[in-house]
């Protein structure tokens, strides 16, 4: 065995007997006395510590699972803490530890001791070591617990949290406002299995047999005895009293009398679907759906009102008794046999209410991470505040305290938007800082720069605390108009940068393809660059398809060849295509003599022509023009003549392209739209 194994060995076997010492005194003297007096520096005899603790609560459990040994070890460790022994994690590892080996009704016993022990828990000893280890712990908690069964405790593991964590946790918040899906309420679907249609029908055919039997056989006998039945029955309630162990009418329950089938019932449990995920609603199809069984379910709430009867009052007290048990269910009983009981009961109807007004407040409320779509109309909000009220007016009728309930509803439920309001904001803290209290200083009097460092010295010169910075900023009194000067032009000329490109794209120089400089790629994002700064063929459209950047340069080259002076040699280069329809023949011709399609623009005669020769077809051009659907509408809505709207679509291709409605740009439109014979007439106009 190694010399540092022993030794930790022999400083966990110390830590034992302390602990056990400690325990017998219930003090942590032993721990601290043994603490100092081992070898070693503090960060290993903490860890040897904490591994001692939590072995000696192991045998402990798996001897006897006494929780008050648990818990004094726990206590132990806390003191620990405090004295400097201990890591500050180390009882939220024993607390885990106990919670984890132990069953749920002794869990229930130690749970008590955290919650006692908030205040140790929110200290700054404890808080930032171990809020994550007592978070983790509840929720495994949470996971073991029954929500149906062990609500309660459920319950006071939540409020704990909420103790434990500031308001301005983010950690405990739905911030995005999502819904419990898995919420499902399972009810009979299906109508041929349900027990309240055969119900009703057998019940309906042993009334009708035993009217026909009686009626048949007794005949007036039925009737007289009916008669002096309810004679003797008069007498009784005038003269006699009810007897001893008999039940009185005031103490029976009233029974439902709301006739209830399958489509009630249906339609009741169906509206649970739209409490579990609001967002439906905002569906036309489900909100038509959740507004006819809404009114339906409130109406048989209206039409039977419950009674303050005195067995309500007497259930009431014996709930309030201290040993009255209140019996909490966290889910509905679907059954269709308890319906009946269920409209007649109190708590149920409130529960059903309830759950509207929450519906209805986040349906109306503004949600942060609401979709757009999630908006209601007018009508959807004029049914919601008419059934707000009702709602208000049937809680305030159900007994007992039916207006002390709803007013308290109501109270809970303006202080949520509040809440909402806060979500929406981004959670701000509660606590307002303090501003910093600053003494106020007395102002001290600048002295002022020298004149130098100013420039208003005798040679106007700026200092830079650098000589090369210095003899830099001085260059000019004037930086702006430095940067102004020709000297700082280095952009080249169009005639300079193409002057190359010009004299390799004349066929007589016989330069191959491949050594050509617009198929240098450099070359070319620098001439396009160039070309954006300094020539109007740039932004200019056209209606011809380049395979490359270079095949574009070279048509570019060809343009700006004849716009370039005359002592270039730009009149001897050709396209080396003859015939080419698509830039014309010998651009680089002379053309002084006649105008360029390029820049001639579209006269009125010529729209009147092309407009007479369109007609009807006016549309198919309207494609390649480009006009708007817009504007094409407008167009027919003006007038009904063929030729007019036609003459109307050239105006407005005009009016949009200003300087582009060329004589060129409108024959490719017309060739490229199929009317080549009318480009031909118009070209040759």
């Amino acid at each position: 065995m190694s010399p540092t194994l022993l030794n930790f060995v022999e400083a966990k076997d110390k830590f034992t007997a302390a602990i056990t010492s400690a325990l017998d005194i219930k003090n942590s003297k032993p721990l601290i006395h043994a603490f100092s007096h081992l070898p070693g520096n503090e960060a290993e005899k903490k860890s040897t510590l904490d591994q001692a603790l939590r072995g000696f609560l192991e045998m402990e459990i798996v001897k006897q699972g006494n929780s008050d040994v648990s818990l004094a070890l726990i206590y132990i460790s806390i003191d620990g803490v405090t004295e400097g022994v201990c890591s500050a994690t180390t009882p939220f590892l024993l607390l885990g530890d106990v919670l984890d080996c132990l069953p749920l009704d002794q869990c229930d016993k130690i749970f008590s001791f955290v919650e006692k022990n908030v205040s140790t828990w929110k200290s700054n000893s404890f808080y930032s070591a171990g809020k994550n280890y007592l978070l983790r712990m509840c929720n495994d908690l949470l996971r073991r617990l029954s929500k149906s069964q062990n609500t309660v405790f459920c319950g006071r593991i939540q409020l704990f949290l909420a103790r434990l964590f500031p308001l301005s946790e983010k950690s405990g918040l739905n911030l995005q406002s999502q819904f419990n899906l898995e919420n499902i309420t399972v009810f009979n679907k299906n109508e041929q299995e349900s027990t309240l249609g055969q119900r009703v029908s057998i019940a309906m055919w042993l009334v009708l047999y035993c009217a026909l039997v009686v009626l048949s056989v007794f005949g007036k006998m039925f009737l007289l005895s009916m008669s002096v039945a309810s004679q003797h029955s008069e007498e009784k309630e005038d003269g006699m009293d009810v007897e001893e162990g008999e039940m009185g009418d005031e103490d029976e329950p009233a029974p439902c009398s709301i006739p209830i089938d399958y489509n009630l019932y249906r339609k009741f449990w169906t509206i649970q679907d739209y409490f579990r995920n609001p967002v439906q609603c905002y569906e036309k199809v489900s909100w038509m759906t959740f507004l006819k069984y809404s009114d339906e379910t409130l109406a048989v709430f209206k039409s039977y009102k419950l009674d303050d009867t005195q067995a309500s009052k007497r259930k009431l007290n014996e709930l309030r008794t201290p040993g009255g048990e209140h019996v909490y269910f966290a889910k509905f009983l679907t059954s269709e046999k308890l319906m009946d009981l269920q409209l007649s009961d109190c708590n149920f109807r409130r529960h059903i209410l309830l759950q509207y007004l929450i519906l209805f407040q986040y349906l109306k409320g503004q949600v942060k991470f609401k979709s757009s779509s999630c908006v209601l109309n007018d009508d959807q909000c004029s049914w919601m505040e008419e059934t707000t009220k009702l709602v208000y007016q049937l809680l305030r009728e159900t007994p007992p305290d039916g207006g002390k309930f709803a007013a308290m509803v109501e109270h809970i439920l303006n202080k949520e938007e509040n809440w909402n309001g806060w979500k929406n904001e981004g959670c701000p803290s509660f606590v307002k800082e303090r501003p910093a209290e600053t003494k106020p200083t007395r102002p001290t009097r600048k002295r002022p720069a020298p004149k130098d460092f100013l420039g208003k010295g005798p040679d106007r010169k700026v200092f830079m605390g650098n000589d090369e910075l210095t003899r830099l900023w001085n260059l000019s009194h004037d930086n702006m108009d430095a940067c102004k000067s020709d000297n700082r032009e280095f952009m080249p000329s169009l005639e300079e940068f193409f002057e190359e490109a010009i004299e390799q794209a004349e066929p007589s120089n016989m330069v191959e393809e491949e050594y050509k400089v617009v198929r240098n790629s450099n070359y070319g994002w620098r001439a396009l660059r160039l070309l954006s700064r300094r020539s109007p063929h740039f932004f200019q459209p056209t209606n011809q398809q380049f395979k490359n950047l270079a095949d574009y340069l070279e048509n570019m080259v060809i343009k700006l060849a004849k716009e370039l002076p005359k002592d270039l040699p730009s009149e001897e280069i050709k396209t080396g295509e003859e015939d080419d329809e698509d830039n014309g023949d010998n651009l680089l011709k002379e053309s002084n003599d006649s105008p360029d399609l390029q820049n001639k623009m579209v006269t009125n005669e010529q729209m009147d022509e092309v407009a007479a020769k369109l007609g009807g077809q006016w549309k198919t051009l309207a494609e390649h023009l480009e006009v708007k659907a817009v504007d094409l509408r407008e167009i027919e809505a003006d007038n009904e003549d063929a030729e007019m709207q036609a003459k109307m679509l050239l105006v407005a291709w005009q009016d949009r392209v200003v300087s582009q409605a060329t004589v060129e740009n409108l024959v490719t439109a017309l060739t490229t739209a199929g009317f080549s014979k009318i480009a031909e007439i118009l070209n040759e106009t």
